[in-house]
């Protein structure tokens, strides 16, 4: 097994990290304090009784349940700013070097905050990430696909000045995948795409719906990139597709395991994924609900797949580089330092 100190240093990119889901306990209740918000009496009073609730979702609409509630202490700008700076300047002391990062507007408009005030907080981190901390970075708006399609359609109508100014770099679709296949949302997409060409898209698929959810998402929706999508095993010929079209499924590890996806991080398919050349990266979905930011993830997966060498690390690492969205000067800056700490480890091991 590799060292955490490798892991640690290893050049990480995080392509499915939803801000809401870093909403921790000791930021949440201030928050509500400072937003004169009350939480329901049922909802955990304190931050030590919210963490051991944390441990012990009974599976993913569970979780969902208590994920709409935090996210009702998000009000102005400077919440959505101070969310996401914590996330930054937490995961950047774990070797994060650029990060794809979702958000749920329809959390929050559904509550009278307008989208602007939530994009523009989010933006502001991001930029303040890349010039303190050289962490790149994109937003992708998603759409909650639990939501009315004609009210996600809405969404994307109000997200078009920032869809077309590339604040908002990609569109996803996030929720409880059952009973809302990606057909429901194909007019959300071609609207988004119409507002830029190069909007990226994505989409979660393949984690509590089938192989065929995945496959829907790319011919109906034209994602480039599946989030999730282990069950994507289950299809030969999917898993084939992946492969010669190199589409990345950004997986996550400690989240699947904790939604009861899996009963252990080493039943997941990640080393078939290898040995069919399949791209994935490694990510932390819902780190404050999950008990595991992105070097967390990473330490458990090498726990759990002991074999795997520094070599082994660096094609997972470069995967996951070039599966980003981030531009080609980017992506060799990053790959070369892949390479630097593989080469340090590596040297050091003779």
């Amino acid at each position: 097994m590799v060292s955490v100190e490798f892991l640690k240093e290893l050049p990480k990119c995080e392509h499915h990290l939803h801000l809401e889901g870093t909403l921790e306990p000791d930021l949440l209740f201030p928050l509500a304090e400072r937003n004169h918000i009350t939480l329901p009496q049922t909802f955990p009073q304190t931050v030590t009784e919210l963490n051991e609730k944390y441990k012990s979702f009974r599976d993913l609409q569970d979780f969902l349940d208590y994920y709409y509630i935090g996210t009702n202490v998000l009000i102005k700008e400077e919440d959505f700013f101070d969310l996401a700076w914590a996330y930054f300047q937490k995961v950047h002391k774990q070797g994060l070097v650029h990060a794809e990062v979702f958000y749920d507007p329809q959390s929050h408009t559904s509550r009278g905050v307008t989208i602007e005030t939530v994009t523009l907080g989010f933006q502001r981190a991001c930029a303040k990430a890349q010039s303190e901390l050289g962490i790149s970075s994109k937003l992708i708006m998603c759409l909650l696909r639990h939501i009315e399609p004609e009210e996600c359609l809405q969404t994307v109508k109000d997200a078009k000045k920032f869809i077309e100014d590339g604040t908002i770099s990609g569109l996803g679709l996030d929720s409880a995948e059952r009973p809302f296949p990606p057909n429901l949302f194909i007019e959300c997409y071609e609207t988004a795409k119409s507002y830029n060409k190069d909007l990226q898209l994505t989409a979660h698929a393949g984690e509590e719906g089938s192989a065929q959810f995945v496959a829907d998402a790319l011919d109906l929706l034209n994602v480039t990139r599946i989030d999730h999508g282990i069950n994507s095993i289950h299809d030969a010929e999917l898993i084939q597709r992946l492969a010669s079209e190199q589409i990345m499924l950004t997986v996550c590890p400690l989240s699947n395991v904790k939604l009861q996806v899996v009963k252990s991080v080493k039943e997941l398919p990640l080393q078939e994924f290898l040995d069919n050349n399949v791209p994935f990266s490694l990510n932390s979905d819902d780190p404050a609900y999950f008990g595991g930011y992105i070097l967390d993830n990473y330490i458990q997966v090498s726990k759990d797949f002991p074999d795997w060498n520094y070599g082994t690390w660096g094609r997972i690492a470069k995967n996951a580089i070039n599966g980003s969205w981030c531009d080609s000067k980017r992506k060799h800056e990053l790959l070369d330092k892949v390479d630097e700490v593989i080469s340090k480890y590596s040297l050091g091991s003779n």
